[in-house]
């Protein structure tokens, strides 16, 4: 695939950032993209190694055929490329953005730490297809007469709608929130992602039949029952959102807080929505101390840099990885290693082997965050203890399961939960315990990536095609 030579030949070239001294003072994206003929020479250095462990399930959960369209680009079918992409990504344009490209880490090339720059070619081809009309809103030629109702307008939830009105079934979105997108919109901050790119998507959704309903609060507003009642199929895709509760000694001050809320009302902000009678959260003229190692983490600190912090600091109870990992012990697989991440890069202070003990604070309000290292098994070291000054503490470690109350009160026992007290539903046919009702993304694997939640999607809409149907032209 690409030029047989090309890996040899070519270096290889990655997006280029804005210096963190211009982007802290905007919320815009800040990569700056390359040029078609340089991510055409990119493109060429996909080697023929025989194996390619980029997709599949290693590398791609969506099975994106990362070689073939590295080929098309270099070759100089960029359109070709952009049908071949979108055969398995309804939304390249997400995951060329925010995805964390395991597929690089899989790449044959990562052997020599220069894997090709799946991810960079991947956003160059979803926004040309953009940029030259070639997407365009596929309606479905003949209809069903099915109707299928989708609880929630996140990544698994879209793609689902998507497919399923391509499949000629009449298809419902019912979103909690204002506007469709999920934690896309209102977890990921626009210096990763614009939000115009996912109103772009529900634009072309809507031209292909399917119908939005906002301010839809599923379990609350509208029950599970009367959308079984209008709907001959109801997929839940809502998420995991309950943030995981680290029980730490004074989290009841004012000034600490989830991670979840931060963000959310920094993107309400942005995206003009109305945020007055909410009590602001603003990093402005304060020392931040972010608890966590994530993405969700490294979000606070580049909104918090953003906002105004004067300091912000990152505690991360795992020990320093290595700068590099062992290529024989771990590739293709996900290796744990030392990355900054661009808001790290931005002037974070990063404490490894940090463990939280309590938030400690004056009068009612944050003051400090005492710590302590850590061993290798996580335990606190005696006489390590030592106190981060901080007016703003988000907590960061990830997600417990999806929202308890709303529809899982309302379904009670009759819907089965896992262990993790995620939404039980298999990867076959994604069916619930309840008869008609299915399950996707993060609702039923628990808290992941993007690319999981359109994997998810896709197979639980081939899934209800064959329920409804008998049988789906859908690919899985």
């Amino acid at each position: 695939m690409g030029k047989v030579t090309g890996f040899l030949e070519i270096d290889r070239q990655e997006q280029k950032y804005q210096p963190a001294s211009d982007r802290i003072r905007h919320f815009k994206e800040f990569t700056l993209p390359l040029e078609d003929k340089e991510v055409e020479r990119q493109a060429a250095r996909c080697m023929d190694c025989g194996i390619p462990y980029c997709h599949g399930p290693v590398g791609c959960p969506v099975n994106n055929q990362i070689p073939d369209w590295n080929d098309l680009v270099y070759n100089g079918d960029w359109e070709e490329a952009a049908r071949n992409l979108h055969s398995t990504n309804n939304f390249p344009e997400f995951t060329g953005r925010i995805c964390p490209a395991p597929c690089e880490e899989a790449c044959t090339l990562n052997l020599e730490d220069v894997p090709v720059a799946i991810k960079t070619v991947e956003q160059a081809i979803a926004d040309k297809a953009f940029a030259e009309g070639w997407i365009k809103p596929e309606p479905a030629l003949t209809k069903t007469g099915k109707t299928v109702a989708i609880v929630g307008a996140g990544p698994a939830g879209l793609a689902a709608a998507q497919q399923l009105a391509r499949a000629g079934h009449t298809v419902h979105v019912y979103e909690r929130e204002p506007k469709a997108g999920g934690l896309l919109r209102y977890g990921i901050p626009d210096f990763k992602m614009e939000k115009h790119y996912i109103d772009r998507r529900v634009a072309q959704m809507e031209a292909e039949g399917v119908s939005f309903h906002y301010g839809a609060d599923v379990g609350v507003s509208i029950t599970v029952d009367e959308l079984k009642e209008r709907h001959d199929a109801v997929l839940l895709t809502c998420g995991a959102e309950r943030p995981r509760d680290p029980e730490l000694p004074g989290m009841d001050l004012a000034g600490c807080m989830y991670a979840m809320p931060f963000l959310i009302q920094q993107n309400r902000r942005i995206g003009g929505e109305d945020v007055s009678a909410e009590a602001p959260y603003w990093a402005g003229g304060k020392h931040v101390v972010v608890i966590g190692g994530g993405d969700t983490a490294s979000d606070c600190v580049g909104t918090s840099f953003r906002q105004g912090a004067l300091s912000v600091t990152q505690l991360d109870i795992r020990q320093r990885p290595p700068e590099r990992e062992d290529k024989l012990n771990v590739w293709p697989y996900w290796p744990t290693k030392m990355r900054t991440s661009s808001s790290q890069a931005e002037g974070a202070e990063r404490e490894f082997a940090a463990a939280t003990l309590g938030i400690i604070g004056e009068d009612g309000h944050v003051t400090g965050v005492k710590c302590a290292r850590v061993d290798e098994k996580r335990v606190p070291i005696p006489g390590t203890e030592f106190v981060l000054r901080a007016e703003l503490v988000l907590i960061a470690i990830g997600f417990a399961g999806p929202l308890e109350g709303t529809y899982l009160q309302e379904l009670g026992d009759s819907l089965a939960r896992d262990a993790r007290t995620n939404v039980r539903a298999n990867t076959e046919d994604y069916q619930t315990s309840i008869e008609g009702v299915f399950a996707a993304g993060d609702v039923r694997r628990g808290q992941s990536l993007v690319v999981w939640a359109i994997r998810e999607g896709r197979q639980a809409a081939r899934a209800i095609d064959i329920s409804l149907t008998g049988s789906s032209n859908l690919p899985r």
